[in-house]
């Protein structure tokens, strides 16, 4: 009897994520009913809470947040290397389609917020997506969405991804330390040797990689990417005509982290980033210029930078619509990329960080224009008529 292979984290994705994509949903929301309850101040003052050197707050996002970082490096580098984005013509749809969906989304806040250079700094925040959030609608919408659509949407998002962790890496640093970078790139290089002399045991390199994020959190790059860094240096065991190797070193780690990142990392990230007091909130905030320009970036910019890209290098040529999809769907699609939960608050926390008003506004526009792109996403896609499959040639 043949063994069976375990699926991918891209594929098993389709299943699982979905579902941590509701639990996400689920902790944001409790967190807004929490921060506007009676049990509002006990939940502000554990946040800050000091445990060791840093709050709660801040080891929910710099150490538990690291962990994701490292699960979205893994994905990134396996499926760069071996994976649906492996060669030019896969990662030519989704990587246009990412490329615009964050620079049309940053043009947009940065027009908002052009005439303020304190606010001005948030330009990132719109620019990113949530996968597990975006998922998590689809999965509710079940046969209605073909299966090339939602693997477009991975893609997309793993490529969007990787601008985002550039993006904080570049953009959002705070004083370097040169001897601590120092230590960091010594860290990195050990890491890098153990992966060229075949080591493939994980422990090494997992105790390495807790001492790579020490000094990244001291070396003034925010110390998530420690997490990407590490993954970049994990083994992966190339396949030859195989769907996955189970025994690859960052299949196995992948898969350890995934249940724990969907169901516990994300949601408490959620649960301690998305609670914002609406006591004193009244409807003109909304046009404050942080919040306008987040959730315009995102519900416009987003579909416009997306849809606007594909369209063109479908067009033009370069690239073929997602099998068996109408470009009605594609739109809809589309438009659930404006979703940017995590990332867009973990940005925004990283532009603000010094401004609690700043920072209030941001988890605003990031939850009216996420759930504006949520609602017409899926209704979208609820309406478009579906493109009939064929059904697939018989070989013998």
């Amino acid at each position: 009897m043949p063994i069976r292979r375990p699926l991918s984290a891209l594929r098993s994705m389709l299943r699982n994520e979905a579902s941590g994509g509701l639990v996400l949903m689920a902790s944001a929301a409790l967190a807004l009913v929490v921060a506007n309850s009676a049990y509002a101040e006990v939940y502000f003052a554990a946040l800050k809470a000091k445990l060791g050197p840093l709050s709660l707050l801040h080891w929910i996002n710099d150490a538990l947040m690291a962990a994701f970082f490292l699960l979205v490096g893994l994905e990134i580098k396996r499926e760069m290397l071996d994976g649906r984005l492996r060669t030019w013509p896969d990662r030519i749809l989704p990587g246009v389609a990412a490329l615009g969906g964050m620079l049309v989304p940053a043009l947009v806040y940065a027009t908002v917020n052009r005439h303020s250079p304190e606010t001005l700094r948030g330009w990132a925040i719109p620019a990113a997506t949530d996968i597990a959030f975006a998922l998590g609608v689809l999965a509710l919408l079940g046969s209605r969405v073909p299966i090339s659509l939602k693997v477009f949407l991975t893609a997309l998002a793993i490529i969007d991804d990787l601008g985002a962790v550039v993006i904080i890496a570049v953009f959002y640093t705070a004083d370097l330390s040169l001897p601590m970078l120092g230590g960091a790139a010594l860290t990195l290089a050990v890491l890098y040797g153990l992966n060229k002399a075949g080591v493939a045991r994980l422990w090494p390199y997992l105790l390495l990689g807790a001492v790579l994020w020490v000094l990244v959190l001291r070396s003034g790059v925010h110390a998530t990417i420690a997490g990407v860094l590490l993954a970049l240096t994990i083994p992966l065991r190339l396949s030859v005509g195989k769907p996955d190797d189970p025994t690859s070193p960052l299949h196995i780690l992948e898969h350890a982290i995934h249940p724990w990142s969907a169901f516990l990392i994300l949601p408490i990230f959620g649960f301690a980033n998305a609670g914002v007091s609406l006591a004193r909130f009244e409807p003109a905030m909304l046009l404050d210029p942080v919040t306008l320009g987040v959730a315009l970036g995102l519900f416009v910019g987003k579909q416009l930078g997306v849809f606007g890209f594909v369209l063109a290098v479908v067009r033009v040529g370069w690239a073929q619509r997602p099998a068996h999809a109408t470009w009605l769907q594609v739109y809809g699609v589309a438009l659930l990329c404006g979703v940017g939960f995590t990332m867009s608050l973990f940005i925004g926390l990283l532009a603000f960080a010094a401004n609690p008003t700043l920072e209030a506004e941001t988890k605003i526009g990031v939850l009216a224009g996420s759930l504006l792109c949520m609602a017409t996403g899926a209704l979208v896609l609820r309406l478009a008529p579906r493109k009939p499959e064929r059904p697939e040639a018989q070989t013998s």
